[in-house]
């Protein structure tokens, strides 16, 4: 039997949790089928302007038709952090989530508007920081995630870590394909699952038809570790452009100053915008560990039927 995972006022049919991937991987469009899938929806605020997530969460809704819940996502490192989760909660987003550094304002803001805060950790040292401070829940993540990584240590470790310091439910999230892998979680104490990789190869997900054939055509030696001007490692597919970053080849030839600190060794914005529009050789294509696993696209309800099968069979 799966046990229900309850967020604050959210209580899914299912205990897993879309994943927020930007720049514009993770839209209303598909946080809305997952939703209404039974699962928890998420909208990558990074890289929007106000306007267009405003526009991305009232699509979201519009499409959930009252179903499930909507949150956001929004990366601590950008320079608009305060104004898109504010604005995120204006429009009374189920809940906010953010990672890439760690904001104790956002707790202020969520008592402000009554909306729930689920930040991103990799260890229990934060994690009991993010319970004090009112977190609703926290999001543990294992060096095997995509993106922008907080730790380089396995989801494995570090999980029973934070389950026996904190009383809040616990996410898990890095890695995670299937649903023996969220059963394993489960087991080691999260009362649910954040999964990103497995919901790019979805029908509802918007990002450019070559983007998924990347995560079709990986293999395991294809997923590598690049130097982000974030100021962390992130984990993307091997192409022509993490190759010059590895090799120290790639300057940025224009700043929006997106982020609050930035190395300028390359534009993040600028190469991961071009990754999703379908240049996935002059662009950035984030993914997780484990993306040479997955070699369908499907439906989003498909997919949460299968990882619901799965779950349940694992936790008999």
């Amino acid at each position: 039997m799966i046990a229900p995972l309850k967020i604050a006022h959210m209580e899914p049919r299912l205990p897993i949790i879309q994943g927020g991937m930007a720049v514009r991987v993770s839209t209303g469009k598909l946080a809305a089928a997952v939703a209404k899938a039974g699962g928890i929806g998420t909208i990558a605020g990074t890289g929007l302007t106000l306007s267009e997530l405003t526009e991305e969460i009232r699509k979201a809704r519009a499409l959930t038709e009252g179903i499930g819940y909507i949150g956001v996502n929004v990366l601590f490192a950008v320079k608009q952090f305060a104004e898109l989760v504010k604005r995120a909660m204006q429009e009374k987003v189920d809940f906010i989530v953010s990672g890439a550094g760690f904001s104790r304002d956002m707790f202020d803001w969520g008592r402000e508007y009554g909306v729930p805060v689920i930040p991103i950790v990799s260890s229990s040292r934060l994690a009991k920081l993010a319970e004090k401070l009112g977190a609703a829940a926290v999001v543990v993540e294992g060096e095997e995630a995509g993106g922008h990584l907080g730790t380089d240590r396995p989801l494995a470790e570090i999980l029973p870590e934070v389950a026996s310091s904190v009383n809040i439910p616990i996410i898990a999230a890095g890695g995670l394909t299937d649903g023996q892998d969220i059963a394993a979680a489960m087991k080691l104490g999260a009362s649910g699952a954040q999964l990103a990789t497995r919901f790019v190869l979805s029908e509802e997900c918007e990002a450019h038809p070559n983007f998924k054939q990347m995560y079709l055509s990986a293999n395991q030696d294809d997923v590598v570790l690049i130097e982000s001007p974030v100021g962390l490692p992130g984990r993307a597919l091997r192409n022509q452009l993490t190759d010059l970053i590895r090799r120290g080849e790639v300057r940025v030839k224009k700043c929006d100053q997106c982020l609050k600190r930035c190395s300028a060794k390359y534009c993040i914005l600028d190469v991961l915008k071009k990754s999703v529009a379908g240049d996935t050789v002059n662009g950035l294509v984030f993914a997780g560990k484990n993306v040479f696993k997955i070699k369908n696209i499907l439906p989003v309800k498909t997919i949460m039927d299968k990882l619901a099968g799965e779950l349940a069979a694992a936790l008999t």
